[in-house]
């Protein structure tokens, strides 16, 4: 079954690229929201079949691979990568159908969106170190193709700094891998086979710093976090929606499933430094956004402070704050997703997504009135609304994070407050007020614009109201995750401290 979810899309490529025909753009986006629709469909049956009372892993496929190596094909899911998996599903799917029909080279942008859904879905699934990082490599060529060919006018700068930025991210984290196998005496790269606590905690340290700046560049955290609104912006929308809705999970995902459980005793060690870089990230990240003139950008800045919500929650390492973690990664991805293409939908036919530029566009006559009304929806469950997703997660992550970490808590809850003032700032220039006069006879918006953010305007409702259907496969994973964490650090800093 795993492996299905990573073959089926590079099937569809194979069969998209190489068609021995000339195929249209109309037939390349058929085939393909043909094999994302069954690559989702089959995630959903997984998630059916998921035991979520168990926190191991399930449906797990091992097979040796290179024995010189150490390395070794192992699947498997558990509570933490499901919710990913189906977000990965999902996504995909609203991205493809809501490319543009009229695109140049159909038939390499289809297969490259397929083949990078297959990377990132090898990535939730391994349980292989090496074998992880195969897959997050596989998703960096597509993603970069993605954007130097069908970006902006700037696309070529934005995606070799997206390039080289996960280059370093990249190699920094296959060292830490390498280090970990190598001085803990393991003979392969299995997750299940690992153990750290042998070694000393300022090795462990020194492990724990690649894997934070890897992943922290993949997340992205400040101040690693500049090749993000360069790719936004430059990015096409259906591309930006899978760059904040699934690919930057990649980065706290590994977070948690590398450095949080890997290395507990020095997560432990570093964690008030973590909290501290939260708030860095989440205060910057909304400063930023107040200053931007350009509703992409905006967007893009959002995500980097609510992406800082997630380390918080992962410093503090308590059940429930994890949980709020894994929930945040959730609601994020479903907010941004809608956020960036409501914008996509506002330039298609205004022409322009400068907030200097353009205004009024809730007006009912000659506006864009339903695109305006599910924006005001999207800032607000950004902005914490109660009643949407983004309130429950934001409000699970404080109060888990708050007992161990006040101060840091107390300041990122400053961050909602601002990410209510750039969302204001945008929603009332933009959509309120008198229609300026450079947008005025805009195109009429069809069902097809408005269909994929109203899909996820309803599903960041249903999940606000009731947030268990979110976290009934996760939070016996996370518990059990944050357990053995909590037992492993605190005995091994207390011997530490005793040896001092």
């Amino acid at each position: 079954m795993l492996s299905t979810l990573i073959l089926l899309p590079l099937l569809g490529a194979a069969l998209i690229g190489f068609w021995p025909s000339d195929i249209n753009g109309k037939l390349s986006r058929g085939i393909a929201l043909a094999f994302a629709s069954i690559i989702f469909l089959l995630t959903i049956v997984l998630a059916i079949q998921f035991n979520p009372a168990s926190a191991s892993q399930q449906f797990a496929e091992s097979l040796p691979w290179i024995d010189a190596l150490g390395l070794n094909y192992n699947l498997g899911v558990d509570g933490l990568s499901l919710p990913l998996l189906l977000l990965n599903g999902l996504l995909t799917c609203i991205a493809i159908y809501s490319s543009d029909q009229a695109l140049q080279r159909p038939r390499f942008y289809y297969s490259l969106i397929l083949l990078l859904s297959a990377g990132v879905t090898g990535a939730f699934l391994a349980q292989d170190l090496l074998l992880f990082f195969l897959f997050y490599e596989l998703e960096l060529i597509p993603l970069y193709l993605l954007i130097a060919i069908w970006g902006g006018a700037k696309r070529g700068y934005a995606a070799t700094k997206f390039l080289i930025y996960t280059a370093i991210s990249g190699i920094l984290l296959l060292a830490s891998f390498l280090g970990i196998v190598w001085l803990s005496g393991a003979n392969n790269f299995a997750l299940a086979t690992l153990h750290t606590t042998s070694l000393p905690l300022a090795t462990q340290i020194l492990l724990l710093g690649g894997i934070l700046v890897g992943f922290g560049i993949k997340v992205p955290l400040v101040p690693f976090h500049t090749w993000l609104p360069d790719a936004h912006v430059e990015a096409s929308t259906p591309i930006s929606v899978l760059l904040a809705g699934v690919l930057l999970k990649l980065g706290t995902y590994g977070l948690l499933r590398f450095g949080m459980n890997l290395l507990p005793e020095a997560w432990a060690y570093l964690a008030p430094w973590l909290a501290t870089w939260a708030v860095v990230s989440v205060l910057y990240g909304a400063s930023c956004a107040i200053a931007q003139t350009d509703m992409k950008k905006m967007v893009a800045y959002s995500s980097i402070g609510h992406m800082g919500y997630i380390l918080l929650a992962a410093a503090a390492a308590t059940p429930l704050s994890v949980l709020g973690a894994v929930m945040q990664m959730i609601s994020h991805g479903l907010i941004s997703a809608m956020l960036f293409l409501l914008v996509g939908v506002v330039y298609k036919k205004a022409g322009s997504r400068d907030l200097n530029v353009i205004q009024g566009l809730l007006n009912p006559e000659r506006g864009l009135p339903v695109i305006g009304s599910l924006m005001v929806l999207g800032v607000m469950a950004s902005a914490g609304i109660p009643g949407m997703v983004g309130f429950i997660s934001e409000f699970i992550v404080f109060r888990g994070s708050f007992a161990v970490f006040p101060v840091q808590t107390l300041l990122s809850m400053i961050g909602t407050g601002l990410t209510a003032v750039y969302f204001l700032i945008l929603v009332n220039r933009a959509f309120f007020g008198r229609l300026s006069a450079q947008v005025t006879n805009l195109p009429r918006v069809y069902a097809s614009d408005r269909a994929p953010a109203i899909i996820l305007a309803v599903l960041i409702v249903i999940f606000g109201i009731q947030p268990t259907w979110l976290v009934y496969w996760t939070e016996p994973t996370i518990t059990a995750m944050v357990s053995i964490q909590n037992v492993v650090a605190t005995v091994s800093l207390d011997k530490a401290k005793s040896k001092t």
